[in-house]
């Protein structure tokens, strides 16, 4: 009787996951951002990302489809950190 119930709930539970996914998706702005050297980052931007978060250790950024940019690095401890900001040094988000 236990077989019947698992095969009765087991099309449920994979709706409700599909659901899920469906809901939550990808973070669009991520998935088709574009990497960009560094160095190709206004200075202006840099320099503002270094002032919020003086720690890290900034490798490399991307240009989201918004216009704004996102300049990623590492901390002292290992913990990858990034800083989202505006093309006039306005920062959106710090994670």
């Amino acid at each position: 009787m236990r077989r019947v119930y698992y095969l009765l709930a087991l099309p449920v539970v994979a709706g409700g996951l599909l659901l899920v996914f469906q809901v939550r998706g990808c973070d669009e702005s991520r998935a088709s951002a574009v990497a960009i050297p560094l160095d190709q980052v206004p200075a202006p931007l840099v320099k503002t990302a270094k002032e919020k978060l003086p720690e890290v250790t900034f490798d490399h950024a991307r240009r989201l489809p918004n216009g704004n940019y996102e300049i990623r690095g590492k901390a002292k401890n290992g913990k990858v950190r990034e800083v989202e900001l505006t093309a006039a040094s306005e920062v959106v988000e710090i994670e």
